[in-house]
């Protein structure tokens, strides 16, 4: 019997829907994490070079604090909501049952690879569903670990981990899970997206794409920098939603690259590529990569490389053509392309022609020009003067549009992800009225009367 055969039968045996056992098993996996802690944080520097501040506030910190919240609201979550019924429906009551969907498959990413895979499984858990993680090959020794740790708390049964490369994610694609979360590229969400239509399986895609920054010329210009810089350069650019182009007025460029510059001073000192702390390229695939974008337009800054280590420093370009490859794909790594406007609609008519980006940064101290770039640029999620920052929020959700994903997560709405809405109907059985029926005297005249 394979894996799914065995969650499907784990999760009909009713195990999973208390409202107990949700707490028990969201309590055991933060306990589990707990005990941990110490190694995943070795784990994350292994793979990505990660410092521990930064892997506890953006890896582990950031699942403790969805589960606590999770914790907090479950119990309320999961009552029927009663809503309201017509009157043609007198003597009924209309009720809404957040219902599990079954067995669930998780696909994580390498770029956040421990808290990409747990926060979707709190969700899944908090649903009531059982679940399948696939982590990234690419972060091996998290990836390892979280098998370790998942391993020690679940039967596989309810939770299981399945390691290995593409192979490993088709075989899991080719099974027919009831509900299926991915993260990762637009390339290979495509093809989770078509092989989950092979069965009809509902699909939760959080994607990526280039996400834009736009600094107007009425900006706390140096605050802007500071913020840029660290939304640009945490985990060395290699977050779905770090900024990937930046527009800057040009009556301010000067001013405001400047303060950037010194921003990342301030960030990673001097010589980036020799601190400690800086985050590495997951791969020699993506440094190849990232360094031929260093090619593009004019050097303002960086461009220092490590080959060994899989280093690049913070790097600005300027003088970038549209046309360049830079422009037209996703960077995932820390070089940021510099261009300017004159008029805020020469920068919102570009973004407006790419792809929707799964988030928008925009600097303004102006409500008019803030309300102008909301209504007028569609996006996932963002933020107005800061980067990255509407991912802390349990309350606000998560998740693309268009080309950038569908669907979202986070708090409740990961327990809306990962619950179907199931619709009933209580009828009465003390009175029946004959008007509904196709043979009562005078039915439709009385129909009428009701529904218009």
């Amino acid at each position: 019997m394979d894996i799914l055969e065995r969650q499907k039968d784990y999760f009909y045996s009713g195990i999973t829907r208390p409202y107990q056992y949700r707490k028990k098993a969201l309590n055991l996996l933060k306990a589990s994490i707990k005990a941990n802690e110490e190694k995943l944080l070795k784990a994350l520097q292994t793979d990505l070079n990660k410092s521990d501040f930064e892997a506890f506030t953006t890896e582990i910190g950031i699942v403790y604090a969805e589960i606590d919240f999770v914790l907090k609201n479950l119990k309320k979550w999961m009552k029927p909501k009663r809503v309201k019924t017509p009157l043609t429906h007198i003597g009924s009551v209309s009720k809404i049952y957040p219902d599990p969907y079954g067995a669930s498959l998780i696909i994580s990413p390498w770029n956040y690879p421990f808290q990409l895979a747990m926060t979707p499984l709190i969700g899944a858990i908090a649903g009531g569903n059982t679940a399948v993680i696939k982590p990234s090959e690419l972060t091996p020794t998290v990836s390892n670990l979280i098998k370790e740790i998942i391993s020690q708390t679940f039967v596989e049964d309810y939770v299981a981990v399945g390691l290995g490369g593409a192979e490993k994610s088709q075989e899991l694609l080719n099974m027919p899970f009831d509900y299926i979360f991915f993260t990762g590229s637009v390339a290979v969400g495509k093809i989770v997206m078509e092989k989950a239509s092979q069965h009809l399986i509902p699909i939760t895609l959080e994607l990526g794409g280039k996400s834009p920054v736009i600094v107007h010329e009425d900006a706390s210009l140096k605050l802007a920098a500071k913020r840029v810089a660290w939304g640009k350069f945490t985990n060395s650019g290699q977050t779905c939603v770090a900024p990937d182009y930046l527009f800057v007025h040009e009556n301010v460029k000067a001013q405001f690259l400047n303060y950037f510059t010194e921003a990342i001073n301030q960030l990673y000192g001097d010589h980036p590529v020799n601190n400690p702390n800086y985050g590495k390229i997951v791969n020699d695939k993506h440094f190849h990569r990232l360094r031929g974008y260093l090619k593009s337009g004019k050097l303002y800054y960086g461009g220092k490389v490590n080959p060994d280590k899989r280093i690049i420093e913070p790097t600005v370009l300027v003088d970038v053509d549209q046309n360049d490859p830079i422009m037209t794909e996703e960077i995932f790594g820390p070089i940021l392309p510099v261009l300017t406007y004159s008029n805020l609609n020469e920068a919102i008519d570009y973004i407006r022609r790419q792809p929707k980006p799964l988030s928008f940064y925009f600097f303004s101290e102006t409500a008019h020009y803030q309300d102008t770039v909301l209504e007028q640029i569609s996006f996932g999620g963002g933020c107005i003067n800061d980067t990255l920052y509407h991912l802390g929020t349990p309350h606000l959700p998560f998740g693309g549009v268009g080309e950038s994903g569908m669907g979202s997560y986070r708090g409740k709405h990961s327990f809306d992800t990962f619950t179907h809405k199931k619709s009933i109907l209580k009828q009465s059985s003390r009175f029946d009225f004959p008007f509904r029926y196709p043979n009562s005297k005078n039915g439709l005249e009385r129909a009428r009367k009701i529904m218009k």
